[in-house]
């Protein structure tokens, strides 16, 4: 058997991706639906996240579930649903985020606007990887977990909410795959580039300072995203923070903004 052949254990693996209404979200969950994976795509857009199950390879294996992680009760939802829906969850994917508004730059960015991408981003993300990983434990099973960071976790994007969040995000991951490797629980965070998809509306001339000449699109995330979580292919990765940018982070291309 080819090493990529069935990377997920069809009757044992079940996963909830969060933001996977559009964007990177709805690539990675579209991806594993069609490796035969049942799979929860939440998202804050009813909408959405049902096109996005309609659209996958085997639409009896994507549910839909909206939800606004910003609120706790809205969590506990989610948790609850997924476990009457999927039974045990082996796999996590965090990608779900507030849009990023440029005018939100640190003498703008309002205090509501600030709570909300540290609430989505960062508080929903420890809840629920914190409350799927006790469940794991209690059923004494393996599980994969992959947080949605950001090369602004380490590099200043004029966004203090967003690029703060991200560098939190970075550090829980490490946080979470120390204590949680002796349970057999990997935790690891894709960091993508500019990829032009989801909140993110990429300007064209951002392809120039990118090594291998263009933007991403969500697609070129979703491999690594199954290769990472997949224990026959990742079995040995935890705690690392792996980059797919085409080279973006080489360059450091934000100057500051013109303030008036």
């Amino acid at each position: 058997m080819s090493l990529f052949d069935q990377p997920f254990d069809h009757k044992r693996d079940a996963a909830i991706v969060t933001g996977a209404g559009n964007g990177i979200g709805r690539a990675i969950a579209l991806a594993l639906v069609g490796e035969g994976v049942r799979t929860l795509f939440a998202d804050i857009s009813a909408d959405k996240v049902r096109a996005a199950t309609d659209a996958a390879a085997d639409p009896a294996l994507a549910f839909a579930w909206s939800g606004d992680l910003a609120e706790r009760t809205e969590c506990e939802r989610l948790l609850a649903d997924a476990r009457e829906r999927l039974g045990l969850v082996t796999l996590f994917v965090h990608s779900a985020s507030p849009p990023r508004r440029e005018q939100d730059h640190l003498l703008a960015v309002s205090d509501e606007t600030w709570a909300r991408m540290r609430a989505v981003n960062l508080d929903a993300g420890f809840h629920l990887g914190r409350e799927l990983a006790k469940s794991l434990i209690a059923a004494k099973s393996p599980g994969s977990m992959l947080y949605l960071t950001s090369l602004h976790a380490q590099t200043p994007r004029n966004l203090p909410h967003y690029s703060t969040a991200k560098a939190a995000m970075a550090i829980l991951v490490k946080e979470m795959a120390r204590m949680l490797g002796q349970h057999a629980i990997r935790v690891n965070a894709l960091v993508p580039g500019a990829i032009a998809a989801g909140g993110f509306v990429a300007d064209p001339a951002l392809a120039r300072h990118i090594p291998l000449g263009r933007l991403g699109q969500a697609a070129d995330l979703a491999p690594m995203a199954l290769a990472v979580l997949s224990d026959r292919i990742g079995g040995y990765v935890s705690g690392a923070s792996i980059v797919v940018d085409g080279g973006l982070a080489l360059t450091n291309w934000f100057d500051p903004p013109e303030l008036e």
